[in-house]
């Protein structure tokens, strides 16, 4: 088998809590906390989880936009976390990002070429004609226009302002894409077609994708694995088709059972996750997810769970499974 194209072992992010006239250091908040995984060549992952579970930051850390607190991130082999400056600039060629909000990521005051341009300027490609013509190409491929590129940001829609930020994204030609709930913030309508147009572009131009999002509707649509984090941690992590069909985590079982059945008469057997997300600056003791499953056992407060495949392909961190109590693990069950 090839080697991954991007490979993260125990990556972590603390940010520190400061007080006090000083600004003295009395504690963290562990926003992403171990977490590991791989993604190859053509794939798409979707990482998933509640707001304030560490998705965004895992992709920001992934290319130093935020500086990892510990951890090893191997982009084609090459240890990014170790790059300097300049390296780190050469490799972000290859690696984009399809940023959340299409509102705030477009500087208003430059017009749409010299937005998409910028890329090319900072990676020395290209001259003046070739760029114009590169940003006239991305545009029709993304389905706007050439003469789209002398309008300024507030003349377009939310869902032309996300065909624009996915044609910044790919001007310099990247292999990845770290797309960060890049629909969130669009209309039904308009996500399924920024949704196809991604797909589209995936066969097209044979990219990579980490594709971070809390609507398990969306992932299910564009990935072919799904990571779902909580509280900083990779609780489960499955090729798409296992993770919907037989969510093994808790909390997973939990995210499908609350996402919304078009059937009025549909009736769900069990009520949905109780409580809040505790704070990450105090997370729980042993499995973090301990305060809020139905499933708690002594040793889940004490002992934290790794995650170990217990299925070809399907990696779950849960004692449940450790233990060999799974087929009592019936959280997610629904009747019509």
């Amino acid at each position: 088998m090839s080697e991954p194209l991007l490979k993260v072992t125990g990556l972590k992010k603390y940010f520190p809590i400061r007080a006090g006239i000083f600004g003295k250091e009395v504690g963290q908040v562990k926003a992403v906390d171990d977490v590991s995984f791989e993604i190859r060549q053509g794939e798409t992952l979707g990482i998933v989880g509640e707001s304030g579970c560490g998705k965004s930051t895992t992709g920001r850390s992934l290319m130093r936009l935020i500086e990892p607190t510990e951890g090893e991130v191997f982009f084609e082999g090459k240890n990014v976390t170790k790059m300097s400056k300049e390296e780190l600039r050469k490799a972000r060629r290859d690696i984009q990002m399809v940023f959340q909000d299409p509102y705030a990521s477009l500087n208003p005051r430059h017009n749409i070429q010299k937005i998409l341009e910028e890329p090319l300027r900072v990676h020395g490609i290209g001259d003046a004609k070739e760029r114009k013509e590169k940003v006239a190409k991305l545009l029709n491929i993304v389905g706007l226009s050439s003469y789209h590129a002398q309008r300024y940001p507030h003349q377009f829609s939310g869902g032309q302002r996300q065909r624009i930020g996915i044609a910044r994204a790919l001007m310099t030609n990247p292999k990845l894409i770290i797309a960060d709930e890049p629909v969130s913030a669009l209309d039904v309508s308009i996500q399924a077609q920024v949704l196809n147009l991604m797909k589209d572009l995936q066969e097209e131009l044979k990219l990579t994708y980490i594709f971070i999002a809390h609507d398990l509707g969306v992932v299910r649509h564009i990935s072919d694995r799904v990571g779902v984090m909580y509280l900083g941690k990779m609780v489960e992590l499955a090729n798409s088709e296992q993770l919907y069909e037989k969510p093994l985590h808790p909390y997973t079982q939990a995210l499908l059972a609350a996402v919304p059945v078009p059937d009025p008469d549909f009736k769900r057997e069990t009520e949905l996750l109780k409580g809040d997300i505790p704070s990450p600056s105090n997370p729980p003791s042993g499995c973090t997810f301990h305060t809020r499953c139905p499933f708690k056992m002594d040793h889940c407060s004490k002992e934290i769970p790794m995650l170990v495949e217990v299925e070809p392909g399907h990696s779950v961190a849960c004692h449940l499974y450790k233990d060999g109590l799974n087929n009592d693990n019936n959280f997610a069950k629904t009747e019509g």
